[in-house]
């Protein structure tokens, strides 16, 4: 097993707020199969809004791997209504969508956006939202258009507007992070002059469960993000680690060591009603409920080096999953229940794989570089990740089925730690 601190604060991130004024960076490596070639018109009166909306639908679409950009400019006059479009135009460009649609101000510094997205082989409209916000929510409704384009044109939910949490490292200082899936908008939840580490979204979006060293030892917290109220959660005799939710939001699974070795037991949220879940003399760590709140899979050296092994959340036989190599841990639900993401040791390299529950076939995701803390994201087709460039964590994703990749950059210190949050309802 690596070095437990090492391994809790070994996780990397991203992206950074706008608000700090850091330039991001997006690399795409790859491509998606098929991917839709799609036209992203400029919204009517948009050019009066601090940032174009467009550019926004844009870089989250093609950003994603599976949609291609076609040019939409050049044109006499933008449409905003379907019955302005002129399909053979978009048809000679090679669009299949269209997107078009109009910004108008309203009083009390409101906005009326609207969008349309419109079948171009068919010359039909798919979808058609209206939205009346503020200056400020202006950059979540681009991302929530975003979503719904990308649900109607591929049957999977988007994730644009969900959020995503991190551990940045400046110094002697480290920060949880809370910000939009995109890094824009980042905001500090906790600042510490200790390490924090494994932070884990509630279902509901509204709480991060955590690690903090500032007693001097770890102990499991967590705190709202509305009331930003914490309550200790595990705070036994030696170490309390890796908290993970369950799915109904009542009980976490958290790693203690207050009777011997690390072994993995169940509390609920408050705190109130500890359970033993393991009773093994190995290291079992880094739990993770099923969707359906029905298994636990975690990391075990009880058969002599690390793999990956699932029980029953009320307890009993634990069974192992992972056979291919020496190493394989920090293993993650994907949100369908059917697979689940590791890392797995390969020569030198750690890197991201995938293994389907029912085949128990693996599929290698990353192939280079020191990976660590996979994270699905909640349509289960991206893979939030940490890698380390010379000496510095980054965040990076891959698709699911391994043909996308992308890298995000930005000069702000270490970033460790990922975690993709759920789809919010708040947003």
């Amino acid at each position: 097993m690596p070095n437990p601190i090492r391994t809790l604060l070994f996780c990397a991130l991203l992206l950074i707020a706008a608000s700090a004024r850091a330039q991001l960076k997006i690399d795409i490596i790859g491509g998606g199969a098929n991917q839709i070639p799609i036209a992203i018109a400029a919204l009517k009166g948009e050019n009066t809004l601090p940032q174009r909306i467009t550019d926004i639908i844009s870089a989250d679409l093609i950003r994603s791997g599976l949609f291609k950009s076609v040019d939409a400019g050049g044109l006499p006059s933008v449409p905003s209504e379907p019955q302005e479009v002129q399909y053979p135009v978009w048809t000679a460009r090679g669009a299949d969508a269209l997107m078009i649609g109009s910004v108008t101000a309203l009083s009390g510094g409101q906005w009326d956006v609207r969008f349309r997205l419109l079948d171009v082989p068919k010359q039909q409209q798919l979808v058609a939202y209206n939205y009346q916000v503020s200056t400020e929510q202006l950059r979540t409704t681009a991302h929530q258009i975003a979503d719904a384009i990308y649900e109607k044109l591929t049957g999977d939910p988007g994730v644009f507007s969900t959020r995503i949490t991190y551990v940045v490292k400046r110094g002697a200082r480290y920060e949880l992070q809370v910000a939009d899936a995109d890094g824009f908008g980042a905001q500090p939840v906790l600042v510490s002059n200790e390490p924090i580490i494994s932070p884990s979204w509630s279902p509901d979006g509204a709480s991060i469960a955590y690690v903090s060293f500032q007693t001097k030892k770890p102990v499991v917290y967590i705190q709202s993000l509305t009331t930003t109220q914490r309550t200790v959660v595990a705070n036994f005799k030696g170490s309390n680690s890796s908290p993970a939710w369950s799915p109904d939001g009542r009980r976490l699974a958290v790693v203690l060591t207050k009777d011997g070795s690390s072994q993995i037991y169940l509390v609920n949220a408050d705190g109130s009603n500890l359970v033993r879940l393991t009773n093994s003399r190995a290291i079992d760590t880094e739990p993770n409920f099923s969707p359906d709140g029905q298994w636990i899979i975690f990391t075990s050296d009880r058969g002599g080096s690390p793999q990956i092994y699932r029980m029953p959340v009320n307890g009993g036989n634990a069974e192992r999953l992972t056979f291919d190599g020496s190493y394989n841990v920090s293993p993650r639900y994907a949100p369908d229940g059917k697979s689940f993401v590791f890392i797995q040791r390969n020569g030198n390299r750690f890197n991201v794989a995938l293994e389907d529950i029912s085949t128990k076939q693996v599929q290698l995701l990353t192939d280079d570089g020191i990976d660590e803390s996979p994270s699905f994201a909640p349509n289960g087709r991206i893979v939030l990740y940490a890698s380390e460039v010379r000496g510095r964590g980054i965040l990076a994703a891959v698709s699911s089925d391994g043909r996308v990749r992308q890298r995000f950059t930005v000069d702000i210190g270490d970033v460790r730690e990922p975690a993709w949050g759920p789809i919010w309802k708040g947003h």
